[in-house]
C-alpha cells in the first residue's frame, strides 16, 4: 500500500495542496494541464468565475480523453491521469480551506 502525501501544485495562481497517492510527478502534470486548459477556457469564453471556467475546462478534458486525443499518455497511463484531475477537482470544490494564498 503506498503512503499517501501532500503535493503542493498551483493552478491559476493559487496553491493547492493535493493528497495522492504514487507519482507526485504525475500530480503536478495533471495541475499543469489543467492550469492550461483553464486559462485557454477563460480567454475563449471571457469568464472570470472560477467555478464555471473549472468546470468547463473539466468538460473539454473529459471530451478529449472520451474522443482519444491524449497525447503522449498510453492507456495503462490513462487512469492515473484522469484519477489525478478527479483528485484536482474535488480538492477544488470541497475544500476551499486547502488553498494557501
Amino acid at each position: 500500500m503506498t503512503q499517501k502525501r501532500t503535493v503542493p501544485v498551483t493552478i491559476q495562481g493559487r496553491e493547492y495542496r493535493i493528497r495522492a497517492e504514487g507519482d507526485e510527478g504525475s500530480v503536478h502534470r495533471a495541475a499543469e494541464l489543467l492550469d492550461e486548459t483553464m486559462s485557454k477556457v477563460r480567454a475563449r469564453s471571457g469568464s472570470a468565475d472560477t467555478i464555471d471556467v473549472a468546470v468547463l475546462a473539466a468538460l473539454n478534458l473529459a471530451n478529449s480523453l472520451a474522443a482519444g486525443k491524449t497525447i503522449g499518455v498510453g492507456l495503462e497511463g490513462l487512469e492515473k491521469r484522469i484519477m489525478a484531475l478527479a483528485q484536482l477537482v474535488e480538492s477544488a470544490l470541497h475544500d476551499p480551506g486547502a488553498a494557501v494564498s
